[in-house]
């Protein structure tokens, strides 16, 4: 039963966002009895609204307001993620890996690194196995619990052939948050095959089918769809008493809040609080240690496609589920700190491998490379990018959007670690098609980034990042960060899973200090 909350009602945690930090946080707090507003910038769409056409899906989805990107950026889509109820968990694969025990602590296992801003993180692995365990158990992730894993489309048979051949180990189809038998009342994978265009059938975990509605039927929580979180108010002591958001129709409202928990991912959140600044918080709120919008990490990523000697119809079947492990190790050794994984890529429909595969390229040659589309096969490249401290997140000194919020300027430029382990990548996986016979294999540059981390870090000390081991500010005790914004390091593992487990810690954290009048 839905439930509407009066905008004056100070009683109500605010969260901001509602993919895989906010939505999965507004049910864990909703579910212990906390009254929780949820505003999300973009619409809320049904299972109906997901068609399998990644063009139409794109458009339908994708976050498109104005950003401008600069250094190693598109510079008018620098990142892609999703403004809409449920967040880039519509778009996202569904890969669900765990970090690592050293990449908690890069900065004491990788050393001092020239050019980066490494710091551990302020906590230790051993301190968040308990929560990826029940993210686990919340998303249904094969591989985990007994749960058994997807089965193996042609694209994965063939990287799993090449990686036997070439002596790797850790090969599978991946912990993925797809079902592969019926769970909690959504069916088992039909492998359609348009997994990042949003799974039409409910099988992939999506906090827009899952958490929202879970967390609607208790009756302590509201979802606003088309609601674009403009400002945080604080009182005089410093102390955050709402926010301020631009309605459907344009018109600014504020909601009054207890508490607010940031969750619109690693541009919007930074973005927030910089255009939160005031007399008291002049450089933004939570922001007097200068981290707000640093440390921006999109990971090191790749794509290698190869033409094979047989046919593959690699679109079809699960797009993701495929992983080979062994390079995600740290190795220095191989010239570089860190390690990364390569996984499962389709093509993203013939268009999509035709305006792609070489940039630029055109013509009947060009076109003989296309017509082999259904001998392609290809796999991702995504590994642990290092934090620096001036790729981030800044706001534009002139120009703004239709809400009046300046634009955001999103910079990034590889660290030379990134570049190393990049063409170690695009070696290790051209190895695997040609051990197989490829007549041909191509190396892409990364894609506008989907895994987008940093840019309001924890840390241990207040002067090193934005908020705690809680995502607790350092700064404004009831001001949360609650999403891959508050990575210390990005790890080598897609962000999904330990962005879940933290907002499950955090709404334990939160529930205990409101239980106790501390905020």
């Amino acid at each position: 039963m839905a439930k509407t909350f009066d905008l004056n009602d100070d009683s109500v945690v605010v969260v901001v966002g509602s993919g895989a930090g906010g939505g999965t946080l507004s049910n864990e707090l909703v579910q212990r009895g906390i009254n929780v507003v949820c505003l999300e910038a973009g619409p809320r769409l049904g299972l109906t609204d997901i068609i399998n056409d990644n063009g139409a899906m794109f458009n339908r989805l994708s976050w498109l307001d104005k950003r401008i990107g600069t250094g190693d950026l598109n510079a008018t889509l620098p990142l892609w993620v999703c403004k809409t109820v449920g967040g880039t968990t519509v778009h996202w694969a569904g890969a669900s890996l765990r970090f690592q025990e050293h990449e908690f602590r890069a900065r004491t296992v990788y050393g001092n690194m020239p050019g980066a801003n490494l710091l551990d993180w302020p906590i230790t692995l051993q301190e968040l196995e308990p929560f990826y365990a029940r993210a686990e158990d919340k998303l249904g992730v094969t591989g985990t619990s007994e749960i058994p894993r997807l089965p193996g489309n042609n694209n994965f048979k063939v990287m799993a052939a090449g990686a036997k051949r070439v002596g790797y180990k850790q090969v599978h189809t991946g912990n993925m948050a797809i079902n592969s038998q019926p769970r909690d009342g959504r069916p088992a994978c039909h492998q359609i095959g348009f997994c990042m265009s949003g799974c039409a059938i409910g099988a992939k975990w999506s906090t827009l089918y899952t958490e929202i509605p879970e967390a609607e039927s208790t009756g302590r929580f509201e979802i606003r769809p088309d609601s674009m979180v403009v400002k945080i108010n604080h009182d005089n002591s410093g102390k955050v008493t709402g926010v301020m958001y631009a309605d459907k129709a344009g018109a600014l409202q504020e909601q009054k809040a207890r508490v607010v928990c940031v969750a619109g991912n690693s541009v919007e959140t930074p973005r927030l609080l910089l255009n939160s600044q005031s007399s008291k918080f002049p450089n933004g709120l939570a922001n007097s240690s200068g981290q707000v919008g640093r440390n921006y990490m999109r990971h090191m990523t790749g794509t290698v496609y190869a033409i094979m000697p047989g046919r593959v119809n690699f679109d079809r079947g699960t797009q993701m589920a495929g992983i080979i492990k062994d390079e995600s190790r740290h190795d220095p050794s191989r010239g570089f700190a860190g390690g990364y994984e390569m996984e499962t890529l389709p093509g993203f429909g013939l268009a999509g491998v035709a305006s792609n595969t070489v940039a630029g390229a055109w013509g009947l040659e060009y076109a003989k490379v296309i017509e082999m589309y259904d001998h392609f096969a290809g796999m991702w490249l995504v590994g642990e990018d290092l934090p620096q401290a001036g790729n981030g997140v800044a706001l534009h000194p002139t120009e703004k959007d239709k809400h009046g919020m300046p634009v955001p300027v999103v910079h990034f430029k590889d660290h030379a670690n990134d570049v190393a382990m990049r063409n170690h990548a695009y070696k290790a996986g051209t190895a695997v098609y040609e051990s197989l016979g490829a007549t041909r294999v191509f190396e892409l540059p990364p894609f506008p980034s989907t895994h987008n981390m940093g840019t309001c870090r924890q840390s241990e000390k207040a002067q090193d990042g934005v908020c705690n081991k809680y995502g607790q500010t350092h700064d404004v005790a009831n001001l949360f960060i609650s999403d891959g914004s508050q990575f210390t390091t990005g790890g080598a593992e897609n962000p999904t899973l330990t962005i879940v487990a933290l907002a499950i810690r955090q709404a334990d954290y939160l529930a205990d200090q409101l239980s106790k009048n501390q905020m």
